[in-house]
């Protein structure tokens, strides 16, 4: 009996060394990007006390031994971006070389459908100029990493996706905001690009938060396991674990966000779930300044086509701006010029993917002259029965005069909404508030409306935010 036993566990040993090997997450893989100019992480799994050996073609080399649970962990140097290809190799129980490998510039793009739909369109809904974008889609300086959906219980090791060359096939199924925003990337800094999009339609930003940072919330339900229901992706923490949670602190240069229209319904919230999804991710990234644009959602009748409640939307809107003005190094994009009224998923995804941009070569890469940031309301003066808007406006922007400009109401102490006309200051820079049926404003609001689309035009060309200044 002693020796069946001795046997079994010799077989088990040799069983478990023969098919044990150095095993990497998948974005560890042939056509990588790897960020430029930076200490970079990577790390795998393998028999425990091997020694890891790591060696790079650009002559970095580091050794590291895996810990007794199986896991081991490393950082190399990278060099200063170019077109050269470069390899990996990683020597454990066995050697691993990961080819075609290129340093640049990397971005992490994520959030629901509106980041997730791809240039080729979502059902009936399509990317405005997607033609343009996918003639010139053959570009191996350009690679894209598509994380496919996943949900889990507890943190995942690994993802699903791998790195690929953008060509028309890749790029078609790529995310439109990613691509459109990693070319615009490549055709302004010369260095290769490269995508990580890891999104999924529907969900709420409650299922992109660690657990730990949700616990203080009374009214969330946390669950043991996957449901069997459909709508698993939008419990609570499941697709961080499966989604977010893998990738550690792969080195990238920021993030890229598009969520909100789920949340719609119970507001009040998101303000601090957005503010507890940023400060998690930046630990995970081991960042805390690690740059993070967003976008705010975009007009979209949901009364009339999603019989919603009215108003859902625009407070979503009010606290993607007030976290914008609150946290440092986040970016904000406007959307009430390029929205679709009867449509979740307006086809202008290359504006909104050209001003993620124009955020990011301005405060990441130093380029001059980019209209980048939107008008922001500074204060208000009342004076008799006018309202004066004052507004900070970056470097010359301004107001272009028009008339007829829709969107401003104006109400009294008795929190009645009038209709207000608009006029403009000499400057350009300010905007005069007032209503024939309001004698003593106090309070105006703009756009809180959840399909609104603005007429109000500026020099850039960058919309102002809707905003509120009651709290009513």
């Amino acid at each position: 009996m002693k020796h069946l036993r001795l046997v079994y566990i010799v077989v088990c040993l040799v069983s478990f060394q023969l098919n044990s090997q150095v095993e990497l997450p998948a974005f560890f893989g042939d056509n990588m990007v790897l960020q430029q100019k930076e200490i970079v992480s990577i790390w795998g799994k393998d028999i425990p006390n091997t020694l890891i050996k790591i060696s790079s073609s650009w002559g970095e080399k580091k050794s590291t031994v895996v810990n007794s649970e199986g896991f081991w962990f490393s950082k190399i140097k990278t060099k200063r971006g170019s077109f050269e290809s470069h390899s990996l190799k990683i020597e454990g129980s066995n050697t691993v070389t990961l080819s075609n490998v290129l340093i640049g510039e990397v971005w992490f793009c994520s959030g629901q459908s509106n980041m997730e739909m791809p240039l080729k369109g979502l059902r009936k809904s399509m990317v405005l100029n997607s033609e343009k974008y996918l003639k010139i889609a053959k570009n191996n300086s350009i690679r894209l990493f598509n994380n496919p959906r996943a949900a889990s219980v507890l943190p995942n090791f690994d993802v699903g996706g791998k790195w690929v060359k953008s060509n028309e096939a890749s790029a078609k199924d790529f995310s439109a905001i990613g691509y459109v925003f990693g070319t615009t990337l490549f055709e302004n800094l010369n260095v290769p690009i490269g995508i990580i999009e890891s999104s999924w339609g529907g969900t709420k930003i409650e299922s992109w938060i660690p657990k730990h940072k949700l616990l203080k919330y009374n009214n969330i339900k946390f669950f043991d396991s996957l449901p069997i229901e459909e709508n698993k992706q939008k419990k609570p923490t499941f697709l961080y674990n499966a989604m977010i949670y893998p990738f550690q602190d792969f080195k990238i240069k920021g993030i890229l966000w598009y969520q909100g229209e789920s949340n719609r319904m119970h507001p009040s919230a998101y303000k601090s779930y957005m503010k507890d999804l940023i400060a998690s991710w930046r630990t995970q990234w081991k960042d805390k300044n690690l740059p993070f644009y967003f976008v705010q959602i975009a007009p979209f009748d949901y009364v009339k086509n999603k019989k919603a409640v009215d108003m859902g939307a625009d407070l979503i809107r009010e606290a993607q701006f007030k976290v914008f003005q609150k946290i440092r190094n986040t970016g904000l994009v406007i959307t009430t010029d390029s929205g679709d009224c009867n449509d979740i998923h307006p086809s202008k995804k290359e504006i909104v993917a050209k001003r993620l941009a124009n955020w990011a070569l301005t405060k990441q890469y130093s380029v001059n002259n980019l209209n980048y940031r939107s008008g922001e309301l500074n204060k208000m003066i009342v004076k008799n029965s006018k309202v004066k808007l004052h507004f900070k406006f970056q470097k010359s922007d301004f107001f272009l005069k028009s008339k007829n400009i829709k969107g401003f109401v104006v109400a009294s102490f008795d929190k009645v909404f009038y209709p207000a006309q608009v006029s403009f200051s000499e400057d350009k820079k300010s905007l005069i508030i007032y209503s024939e049926q309001v004698k003593k404003p106090v309070a105006v609001r703009y756009g809180f409306e959840d399909c609104f689309e603005s007429n109000l035009k500026t020099n850039s060309g960058l919309p102002i935010s809707i905003f509120r200044t009651d709290n009513w």
